[in-house]
């Protein structure tokens, strides 16, 4: 079974994020997608969730809010909100195609684990609805390039209309963050190798006790071609296909050989 964005101007689309529902990025991809798209709903959490994953509240219940007409937030996860949002919200307005972000800070390399933002399209994909997510790669305490992320939401999005998505695979977009006039273009990549974690601090609280703070700092390789990575350092717009899958076929292909 194949999925297909259908011609935007007649889909429905479902918005959420990471960052919460009244982040910059939300407002953003919001306004692009009414430039483009026939009908637009938004269901995204209270509070920012970023590095939440694929998480899903189970031990708690969940509250939906109306903000307006299309619009809700969600005392939840990515996840959450995007189940509700198509299962509770649309169920009688299934959307087209989900579109998640755009998230402050780029979704590179192995940042895809533990990204919310990622994670909220992971939960349209599992859906069955074609789902994209975007990131603008701006680093901490940096100005974000909000426009360029909004000039190429669209055209990615335009580009991407009447692709078939093969089931269970996803797209995750990464924007430069610079001037719309110094990106180079837009490319298909893959995923790059780019680890968070490899800074670990650890401080004393005013009682005494031990605590640590996981870092920002990231052991990465920006010089591997054809990368998500390489792509954006060279300033183009990175869209990488995601597979659901994590099965690895010749891993399998050796464990049948010790486990006969």
């Amino acid at each position: 079974m194949r999925d297909r964005i259908p011609d935007l101007a007649r889909a429905r689309v479902l918005i959420s994020n990471d960052d919460g529902v009244n982040a910059p990025g939300i407002k953003v991809l919001e306004r692009a997608l009414k430039r483009i798209a026939g009908e637009v709903w938004v269901v995204a959490p209270e509070s920012e969730q970023s590095a939440a994953s694929h998480s899903l509240t189970l031990r708690m219940p969940l509250r939906i809010r109306k903000i307006s007409a299309r619009k809700f937030a969600i005392n939840g996860t990515p996840t959450d909100a995007v189940m509700l949002g198509v299962q509770h919200v649309m169920k009688k307005y299934r959307p087209d195609l989900v579109v998640s972000g755009v998230n402050r800070g780029g979704n590179l390399g192995e940042d895809i684990t533990y990204s919310g933002t990622v994670a909220a399209a992971m939960e349209g994909t599992l859906l069955g609805i074609p789902s994209v997510a975007f990131s603008l790669t701006s680093s901490d305490g940096a100005t974000a390039h909000w426009a360029t992320a909004e000039t190429y939401v669209e055209k990615v999005l335009r580009h991407l209309a009447g692709v078939s998505f093969p089931q269970g695979v996803l797209v995750n977009v990464n924007i430069p963050n610079c001037p719309v006039g110094e990106v180079v273009g837009i490319e298909s990549t893959r995923q790059g190798r780019r680890k968070i974690g490899c800074e670990l601090l650890e401080g004393r609280d005013p009682k005494g006790k031990a605590y640590f703070w996981i870092g920002s700092q990231r052991d990465e390789d920006v010089s591997r071609p054809g990368t998500d990575l390489e792509a954006v350092g060279r300033g183009a717009v990175s869209v990488a296909p995601i597979s659901m899958d994590l099965h690895h076929a010749g891993m399998a292909k050796r464990l049948k050989e010790v486990f006969p």
